[in-house]
């Protein structure tokens, strides 16, 4: 696949479909060309939060278990291959896709084959998915506007038979005040690798943050923002390219998971104003707006507007405004 084979009708058509709210009535892959769109556009960027979150996962010294990899809703298998490509292919005991579209499952396992020729990748077959045999790492990427009330029975069927979890999904509020009741919902049988800094209830399920959600940034290539062909996808898809916002969940059954005890996550993006910044800040105490003058740290306030990776502090504070700063140690 290049830019001249695109078939911008199609990414359109996935576009306005991806931008549903409400589960999608079967499949909507109508040909390999749509794949292979996809996975050479939308997948890519989708890559790219896959590469942020399995970036602050080996930051906190969080490795998967061996065993079997599920890549469940695979689409294109970008999940999964970006994950066998992170953590090596010989970590995990075989490869399985699993897609309420047929032809999805066969691209997802084709190119599977393709990148990682020495593991063992097959589709997962039906009693497979019924069965009760262990599952190392169950992927979930980008489903939640896709999941019937049977799929969700069936995603919490596959949750309690797996080792760990990483589930990736866009940045919307929708999305993230979705994906925390999940975990809410698996938080008694695993412990929280990330995003969270601790193991208490979420603090967004209080009244006065409904308006608030987990959400983070993901840094694309910078190349894209010079490359004509990015610019004029960014341009027709309607999207800025500089903007990569998703949620995600990790997490895993081994007790004792190391965590940095104290330490806090900006939610979003820091605010700016003339000499100070404000921050949506989460820890093990609930959710809270902190503020912190620029003359505190004017290295960390001027790191703020170019952050990269996840945003994880320990502050000390006076109330809510921020009197000193480092970053935790895992």
């Amino acid at each position: 696949m290049n830019w001249d084979k695109v078939d911008w009708e199609a990414l359109e058509r996935l576009r306005e479909n991806f931008l549903s709210e409400s589960a999608t009535p079967g499949p909507y892959w109508h040909s390999l060309t749509d794949l292979e769109c996809y996975d050479f556009t939308f997948g890519q960027r989708i890559g790219w939060k896959w590469d942020a979150v399995l970036c602050e996962l080996r930051q906190r010294h969080w490795n998967p278990p061996a065993g079997v990899l599920l890549d469940w809703g695979c689409g294109s298998g970008i999940a999964g291959r970006r994950v066998a490509d992170f953590y090596g292919a010989d970590k995990f005991e075989r490869l399985l896709v699993w897609d309420h579209s047929s032809l999805a499952c066969d691209y997802a396992a084709h190119h599977a084959r393709l990148a990682f020729p020495g593991l063992a990748v097959d589709q997962a077959s039906y009693r497979f998915l019924q069965e009760n045999s262990p599952i190392g790492l169950l992927l979930i990427s980008h489903v939640l506007n896709e999941l019937t009330a049977c799929a969700r029975a069936e995603l919490e069927t596959l949750a309690a038979r797996a080792q760990s979890i990483i589930w990736v999904e866009p940045g919307t509020h929708v999305a993230s005040r979705t994906l925390v009741g999940w975990r809410e919902k698996l938080i008694d049988r695993f412990s929280l690798i990330a995003p969270c800094t601790h193991q208490a209830a979420c603090g967004l399920l209080t009244p006065a943050n409904e308006r608030h959600w987990c959400h983070h940034f993901a840094n694309p290539p910078p190349g894209i923002f010079s490359d004509s062909h990015w610019v004029k996808f960014g341009q027709r898809m309607g999207i800025d390219l500089r903007s990569l916002p998703y949620s995600f969940l990790a997490l895993d059954r081994q007790a004792g998971v190391k965590t940095a005890p104290g330490a806090s996550r900006i939610l979003g993006e820091p605010r700016f104003y003339k000499g100070f910044v404000r921050i949506f800040n989460c820890d093990a105490d609930g959710i809270s707006e902190l503020t912190m003058q620029k003359r505190t740290d004017p290295d960390l306030f001027k790191s703020l507007k170019r952050a990269r990776g996840p945003l994880l502090y320990h502050w000390q504070r006076e109330g809510n405004r921020i009197t000193a700063i480092e970053r935790p140690t895992y």
